[in-house]
């Protein structure tokens, strides 16, 4: 939430965003509401939205949480990948500078960049089990 939050500090004027906290089958609409919605929340243009059984992840390919994309005003795919260095890790990498470079007009070197998080999609079971362990710690 850290680098979105530096993006769309930086980038508020060029960018809509929607975070999508997906909601799996037998868990109740309160599961989703953590510290991280809370953080995206609080993130000035940022619009968070739970995602029923992970449908809109699906349409955006997004297998990890942590999963970011970026579309220009023609809906063209600019950027899809990670922001973060790893999980958790909040700082620069690969993956913020390259979006910064695309929404500064300029060519970066890839436009992609590895995720970290856990997977979105699987038995609802498993998704309740990694996202129980998370808010542990």
């Amino acid at each position: 939430m850290a680098e979105l939050n530096e993006l769309m500090s930086q980038f508020h004027d060029r960018l809509t965003a929607y975070v999508l906290f997906v909601k799996p089958a037998g868990v109740s609409h309160d599961w989703t509401k953590t510290d991280l919605w809370q953080s995206a929340s609080q993130i000035a243009g940022v619009h968070v939205v739970i995602d029923q059984d992970g449908i809109e992840a699906s349409r955006f390919d997004a297998l990890t949480s942590g999963q970011v994309v970026l579309y220009d005003g023609a809906g063209r795919l600019q950027f899809s990948g990670g922001i973060t260095g790893a999980r958790g890790h909040i700082g620069d990498n690969l993956g913020l500078r390259r979006v910064i470079s695309l929404l500064s007009g300029e060519e970066p070197d890839r436009t992609d960049s590895p995720v970290f998080g856990c997977p979105l999609h699987g038995p609802a079971e498993l998704l309740k089990e990694d996202h129980d362990a998370q808010t542990k710690f």
